[in-house]
């Protein structure tokens, strides 16, 4: 039995620290959820989905983070220096801190290809909905996306990227990873809880359309489970990188979806300025 399995499978709460918050799960319903991310015409809510906090431990994962890993838990932690001085400047982002980020999922995976496709920079003080692309902290428990759009959004990002022979690079194994990242101080406010892969069933994830005003998305809500575990890495900075698993084709028993969620952090003090950070989502294909 490998350490990892011995530290996880342990009452970990007699091992680690933790805190206790309240996360807001899906509410099991009939039809399927609809979630736009722009405010919707008149007389249509923005969501027909309705949520339902419970209160878990969320623990700490620093003195165990050598010991979990993308494909058994569906995240994995690093320290990591970044050469960008300015995480808002669009073009420094896609200049300076593109190239760093495939070379480190270059080296945690093993991989020799990586695309980057999106990223979102997330301030509750600077987003303005309309006005920028900043964005508040998602305080829902979620998953990107689902075992239908991870090949569906492949196949249209490979395509706006130019990149040849779309069919047999998707024939392969690839996965869609978050890199996500505190950009300013160290992180208090709503930080960042990832559900371990292994503790989600698969009748705990429900698929439901992302409205985007170009296209509709699909992604996973999570309904609640007293089985799931919740990890964190308190006070992450700029020089420290989460990678999260939203998807991966392989079905052989690795991690496919890592759920995660922003939370009120009871620790966290009442001044603490607004959460910072910026994610990267990134499609990783893995050698035949």
């Amino acid at each position: 039995m490998s350490l990892n399995n011995q530290v996880l499978d342990k009452p970990i709460s007699a091992e680690l620290p933790y805190v206790e918050a309240n996360l807001s799960y899906l509410v099991p319903m009939a039809e399927k959820p609809v979630n736009y991310t722009y405010e919707p015409p008149p007389g249509i809510p923005r969501t027909n989905a309705t949520y339902q906090t419970h209160k878990l431990p969320i623990y700490n994962a620093r003195s165990i983070s050598e010991n979990i890993s993308l494909d058994r838990e569906g995240f994995a932690f690093t320290g990591h220096n970044t050469n960008v001085h300015n995480f808002y400047d669009e073009d420094e982002v896609r200049r300076v801190y593109y190239p760093e980020a495939e070379q480190l999922l270059k080296e945690v995976t093993g991989t020799t290809k990586v695309v980057i496709f999106d990223h979102t920079l997330r301030n509750a003080s600077q987003s303005k909905p309309g006005e920028n692309n900043i964005k508040e902290p998602a305080k829902r428990v979620h998953n990107d996306f689902t075992a239908k759009s991870g090949y569906t959004r492949a196949r249209l990002e490979l395509a706006a990227q130019g990149i040849d022979d779309i069919d047999t690079l998707l024939k392969q194994r690839f996965a869609i990873i978050n890199v996500w990242r505190g950009i300013a101080t160290a992180i208090q406010e709503s930080p960042l809880a990832v559900c371990d892969a292994q503790s989600i069933a698969p009748t705990d994830i429900v698929a439901g359309d992302l409205v985007c005003r170009d296209r509709v998305g699909e992604t996973y809500g999570i309904t609640y489970n007293s089985k799931h575990k919740w990890f964190y890495f308190p006070q992450m900075h700029r020089d420290e990188a989460l990678f999260i698993k939203c998807f991966d084709s392989a079905e052989d028993g690795r991690a496919r979806f890592a759920g995660h969620t922003a939370f009120e952090d009871p620790s966290s003090p009442a001044n603490a300025p607004p959460r910072e950070s910026i994610e990267l989502r990134t499609f990783v294909f893995y050698p035949a």
